[in-house]
C-alpha cells in the first residue's frame, strides 16, 4: 500500500458538516432503548404499541390481495400525494358532518414524524417562534429545531394547554405556527377540554396562525367521553397530522396530513423535494386491509387490552408509589407522566431505576427550553400485565428508597 493510499483513508469522512446538521442532538429517547433493550429489564420507555397485538394474519391476507389486484403498480413509483384508493377511504374515514375531506386534502406521508418535518420546511424560517405546549412531544422538538426554530410554552394542567396564557405570548412573539397534541398527549396523557380547544381556534384565527394538531393517539380511547377534533371546530384553521402507526404497526411508516387545498399544494412540492413520494406497497396494503373491514375491529382489540393495562398501572402505583409521587391518569392513548417532589430529579433516578431493571424516560427533554426535571414518563401499553405490575414495584422499591 502506497503512501498515497494511506493519506486518502485517512482524510476519508473528515469533511465538514452543515452547521444545521450539527446541532442536531441525539434523540433522548432512542438513546434510552439502547439501554432498555438489556436483558432483564421492563421497558416503560419508549412509544412502542404492543408488538403481540398486530395484526399479523390480516396483514399478510392483505399483502397477498396487493398482488393478486394490483400487481406491478403496487411496485412501481406512484403520486406524490399518495394513492388515491388509500386517500379515498381516508377522506371518508376521517369526514364528519360538518367538515367533509376530499382525496385531494390529503397528502400521504412516511409517518406523522415526517409530517412535522415537511411542517417545518414549509412554514419555519430560522429564528420563528412555535407556540407549543410545556411538555410536548420530542419528536416536534427534534423536527422543527432542524429548521432554527424558537419557542414560547403554555404550560399544562388537567384541562390541557393553559390557552387563557396564550394570547399574551402570541402578541409578544407572533409565533409563526401553533402545534399541540390535543389527544391523550404525548408525554403526558392530558386531553384537551372542549372550551380550551375552541378558545385556542379562536385565537389562531383571530391571529392568523395554522395550528397542526398531532393526532396520534385520537383513537386509543378507554374511558371518558370524545371531545370534539380540533379540525372539526377550527376546519381551514388547522392542519390534521394522523398516522396508522398507533392503530395497525409502527413498520408500515405511513401517516398523513389533512389540510386545506392551499397548504396540500404546498405539502406536495415540500413532499416532492424529500422523498418523491411515500412507499406504495404499504399504501396499498393498508387499503386493502382497510377494505377489508379489518381496522375497526383491530381497534376493539387493542382498546381493550390497552385499557386493562393502564388501569393495572395506575392500580399499582396508586399502592406502590409514595404519597409525594403524583401522576397523570389519561383516558386513552400509551402514556402517563408522573411528578416528582421537588427535591428529586428524574435523571438523578434513572441509574438506580436501570440498575433495579426498569426503564422510563426522564421529563427534562419534553420541554422546549429543558429547564424542568421534575418529570418522567411510563408507557403502559408496550408491557404485559404481568410485567406492569412488576415493573412498577421495582420503580417504586427505586422511589421509597429516597
Amino acid at each position: 500500500m502506497n503512501e498515497s493510499t494511506l493519506s486518502k483513508k485517512e482524510v476519508i469522512c473528515n469533511w465538514p458538516f452543515s452547521d444545521s446538521s450539527l446541532s442536531i442532538k441525539a434523540n433522548a429517547i432512542r438513546e434510552i432503548l439502547k439501554v432498555s433493550a438489556r436483558p432483564g429489564i421492563i421497558n416503560f420507555a419508549g412509544g412502542l404499541p404492543a408488538a403481540e397485538l398486530f395484526p399479523e394474519t390480516h396483514l399478510k391476507e392483505a399483502t397477498e390481495k396487493v398482488f393478486q389486484k394490483h400487481g406491478p403498480k403496487a411496485l412501481q413509483y406512484s403520486l406524490t400525494l399518495g394513492i388515491v384508493e388509500l386517500r379515498e377511504l381516508l377522506s371518508e374515514r376521517i369526514s364528519t358532518a360538518d367538515n367533509k375531506y376530499e382525496p385531494d386534502s390529503i397528502q400521504i406521508t412516511t409517518g406523522s414524524q415526517q409530517g412535522l418535518d415537511m411542517i417545518g420546511r414549509a412554514f419555519i424560517n430560522p429564528g420563528d417562534y412555535i407556540l407549543t405546549e410545556a411538555p410536548t412531544y420530542l419528536g416536534a422538538l427534534s423536527a422543527f429545531n432542524f429548521y432554527d426554530a424558537r419557542y414560547c410554552t403554555v404550560p399544562l394542567d388537567e384541562g390541557g394547554m393553559r390557552v387563557d396564557l396564550a394570547e399574551d405570548l402570541i402578541k409578544k412573539y407572533k409565533p409563526k405556527v401553533i402545534y399541540v397534541v390535543p389527544n391523550f398527549q404525548n408525554p403526558s396523557g392530558i386531553t384537551m377540554s372542549a372550551s380550551r380547544r375552541e378558545i385556542l381556534v379562536e385565537l389562531a384565527s383571530r391571529y392568523q396562525i395554522p395550528i397542526v394538531d398531532d393526532n396520534p393517539y385520537g383513537e386509543l380511547r378507554y374511558s371518558g367521553d370524545p371531545v370534539p377534533s380540533l379540525k372539526a371546530l377550527g376546519g381551514d384553521a388547522v392542519i390534521s397530522l394522523g398516522t396508522f402507526s398507533k392503530i395497525i404497526s409502527p413498520g408500515v411508516r405511513t401517516g398523513w396530513i389533512a389540510a386545506c387545498p392551499k397548504v396540500i399544494r404546498m405539502m406536495e412540492k415540500v413532499k416532492q423535494s424529500v422523498d418523491l413520494h411515500s412507499a406504495t406497497f404499504p399504501q396499498y396494503m393498508i387499503y386493502e386491509y382497510m377494505l377489508a373491514g379489518h381496522l375497526e375491529k383491530h381497534l376493539e382489540i387493542i382498546c381493550k387490552a390497552y385499557h386493562k393495562r393502564r388501569d393495572v398501572m395506575l392500580n399499582t402505583m396508586a399502592n406502590e408509589f409514595p404519597a409525594e409521587v403524583t401522576f397523570t391518569r389519561p383516558e386513552g392513548g400509551l402514556f402517563l407522566w408522573v411528578t416528582l417532589p421537588k427535591s428529586i430529579g428524574a435523571a438523578d433516578i434513572f441509574d438506580k431505576a436501570i440498575d433495579a431493571g426498569v426503564a422510563f424516560v426522564p421529563g427534562k427533554p419534553f420541554f422546549p427550553h429543558e429547564d424542568n426535571d421534575q418529570h418522567f414518563r411510563l408507557n403502559f401499553c408496550h408491557a404485559s400485565e404481568d410485567n406492569i405490575m412488576e415493573g412498577i414495584r421495582r420503580l417504586a422499591k427505586v422511589l421509597n428508597s429516597l
